[in-house]
């Protein structure tokens, strides 16, 4: 007995049963994980297994097979899984392949095979729930860029002044410091000013104004750099006038006359000890008490400024809660929006639906017999010719209102032995809803027809379905293989004066015999 292959691509366990669209038998369920059998194995007491589920079975060694044991067959050694005595079910796998299947997801409409939902769906669906790596959240597949790039909390994006990476949450404070961020300069105007370097060009800006270099001294001009200069040659007299109390004052507090009794020079001849009498003993004291006066001021200032900045300190505190709580409602309003945008698509998509529907109930007919008016030919057939639109369907129509869906495949251009010479016209049946009341294969006589405008000579072509044809069984998608004439109209018998053309336009007819149903 073949051994299955432990390197399997395969490694998802069963598919969920509610994909399937039409009961399922036991023999397809696997017995370890209860779903869908998925690339099914069969061990040798005959219960399959998804190969996934089998390999985790046996993955530690042969284990009794536990769907033997509750069913009361256990038997040494047939109920012993392992993986030497098992193999693949393509029987089975075939089977499943074949069935019924639709998606999952409550907002997609796909239906098809088992087999094309592996293939072609299973994890593409755009309407599934897939979780975000960064953020945890669940969100649409449709909308897996957008979330990355515009709303997941938790992405990083890059500072584009200075190429920092930074938390989404973090960049916004980031701006407010970062080294690079360009800036105006509110005097010149100047834009795009780098934060590093915004000090510099204040500095040499011709525009932004300062204070007197003295103003220290009391000059209370502040004025444009570039005219600084002017200021100080046309106020050199106020600027002196203004020095001249602080030069006194320096000059009041200067240092006095060495002491008694203290060495001093004398004109360069020596040193000789000065003499005691008339000394001075009151000039010492006048400097401290000016420097206390001095030191008293500059705590009084202190004070002031201390005040005030406990007094900023309290406003920013305020200002940085109301901003908190600024950007909490910015953040709720904003998650709002993306659901109002989610439900305003939802709605996008439905309207879709009903104005599809009501554009077949438009044209539609319940009694097998179509006339379809193809308007803008010449202008169709280019686009046929050119490969744009090879082919065109018509509007569906039924053999009675519970009856067979069906429609036409007209190729403008031909197809096959036509394509290039001949007009070719094909007949569709259509997965309706009402198919399991209906008999099949599909077996009325079908006529179509090219219809002469001057009602003389009209272009007809019947045919009986061949009802071994899997064009005319029940269909498992949305419509069938198409099945007709490729060689149903010579294309030189449109050119002209046509009879059968007419204000470039054609119709062309079907009737379904009804005959037996």
């Amino acid at each position: 007995m073949a051994r299955i292959s432990m390197e399997c691509s395969s490694s998802l366990p069963g598919i969920p049963l509610s994909v399937l669209s039409v009961p399922m038998e036991n023999k397809y369920k696997c017995q370890q994980c209860l779903q869908i059998l998925r690339k099914p194995v069969q061990a040798q007491c005959g219960h399959r297994f998804c190969v996934h589920c089998f390999k985790q079975l046996t993955s530690c060694g042969p284990k009794p097979c536990e769907a033997c044991q509750q069913e009361e067959i256990y038997e040494e050694p047939i109920s012993i899984l392992n993986s030497n005595e098992a193999f693949p079910d393509n029987a089975a796998g075939r089977e499943i392949a074949s069935l019924p299947a639709r998606c999952l997801n409550p907002s997609c409409s796909w239906t098809g095979s088992i087999k094309e939902y592996e293939a072609q769906h299973e994890g593409c669906c755009e309407f599934e729930q897939i979780k975000c790596d960064a953020c945890q959240n669940f969100i649409l597949r449709t909308e897996k860029d957008k979330h990355n790039e515009r709303e997941c909390e938790a992405r990083t994006l890059n500072c584009k002044y200075c190429k920092v990476t930074f938390n989404f949450k973090e960049i916004k404070a980031h701006d407010e410091i970062c080294a690079k961020f360009p800036v105006q300069c509110k005097d010149c105007g100047k834009k795009k000013i780098p934060r590093e370097k915004f000090n510099d060009h204040i500095k040499s800006c011709a525009k932004s104004k300062s204070a007197c270099a003295f103003s220290e001294a009391g000059c209370k001009f502040v004025i444009e750099n570039g005219k600084l200069s002017d200021h100080e040659h046309s106020s050199t007299v106020e600027h002196l006038r203004l020095l001249l109390p602080m030069v006194l004052s320096v000059a009041r507090t200067r240092p006095e006359p060495a002491g008694p009794g203290e060495w001093q020079e004398d004109s360069g001849l020596g040193l000789y000890r000065a003499p005691e009498e008339g000394a001075s003993l009151g000039g010492g004291a006048a400097a401290p008490v000016g420097f206390e006066k001095k030191v008293s001021a500059l705590e009084s200032i202190v004070c002031v400024l201390n005040r005030e900045v406990e007094r900023s300190s309290v406003t920013m505190e305020a200002f940085a809660h109301q901003h908190r709580l600024d950007q909490e409602k910015i953040e709720n309003l904003s998650n709002k929006v993306r659901q109002l945008e989610r439900t305003l698509n939802m709605r996008d998509l439905q309207l879709s639906e009903t104005d599809q529907l009501v554009r077949e109930l438009q044209f539609c007919t319940f009694d097998g017999i179509f006339v379809w008016k193809i308007s803008d030919f010449s202008r169709r057939r280019q686009d046929a010719v050119g490969g744009r639109t090879p082919a065109m369907f018509s509007p569906a129509f039924y053999s009675s209102k519970y009856g067979y869906k069906m429609c036409l495949r007209l190729y403008l251009n031909g197809d096959g032995t036509g394509r290039g010479t001949h007009l070719s016209l094909f007949f569709v049946v259509m997965r309706g809803k009402c198919d399991a009341l209906l008999k099949w294969p599909f077996s009325q006589k079908v006529t179509l027809m090219l219809l002469d405008q001057n009602n003389r000579e009209h272009i007809i072509d019947a045919f009986r379905p061949d009802v071994t044809s899997t064009s005319f069984q029940r269909p498992i998608s949305e419509m069938n293989i198409a099945s007709g004439c490729p060689l149903f109209c010579p294309l030189a018998k449109l050119a002209g004066k046509s009879p059968y053309l007419r204000d470039d336009t054609i119709f062309i007819k079907a009737i379904v015999d009804l005959t037996g149903l």
